[in-house]
């Protein structure tokens, strides 16, 4: 794959995407493509679910190798679709979470979503047993999981490497 597409949702609600720009994420991406190979990579901006079909379309014009999908709630609810398109396109996608996976996606890796509603729950009870939230430290996510749907490797001619597949948290046959 030499061209990348990424997906990127700028309805401003949630935390903007913009803001991975600024956080350095951004930075991480393009650092990360450049040792891979990948030479080209196109933004698709999707302010509203209508653009949904528009990207995916604009994406295949690009001659894009596969798309990246930045995680945003907005995504998250759209989900389902997002794995429709990504296989009616035959587009090789990686999303953030598990969900888009178990969609039909064909892989994730992310913070494992469990581990933190776990630690959301423990703060709960911290506030609600008289804890200043203020007084809390913020924490960062500690647990990733790797997520991968065989049957939608096979599907678009994917070849997942073994040592990739026994590295995955889990195989969705």
């Amino acid at each position: 794959m030499s061209r990348l597409a990424i997906l990127e949702d700028v309805t401003g609600g949630g935390l903007a995407n913009t803001d991975i720009r600024l956080a350095g994420n951004w930075q991480a991406i393009e650092a990360a493509s450049r040792t891979t190979g990948i030479q080209s990579m196109a933004t698709l901006q999707v302010r509203k679910s209508e653009e949904l079909d528009g990207a995916f379309d604009l994406a295949v014009g690009q001659r894009a190798g596969g798309v990246l999908v930045l995680g945003s709630p907005f995504f998250s609810s759209h989900g389902q679709r997002i794995a429709s398109l990504a296989a009616k396109t035959r587009l090789p996608a990686i999303y953030e979470h598990r969900g888009f996976v178990e969609a039909g996606g064909l892989m994730s890796y992310g913070p494992d979503h469990r581990d933190i509603f776990d630690l959301v729950a423990l703060y709960v009870d911290k506030i609600l047993r008289g804890a200043k939230p203020g007084d809390l430290p913020v924490e960062q996510p500690t647990k990733f999981e790797l997520v991968i749907n065989m049957k939608t490797a096979k599907a678009l001619g994917v070849t997942i490497p073994r040592a990739i597949l026994l590295r995955a948290d889990q195989v969705i046959e």
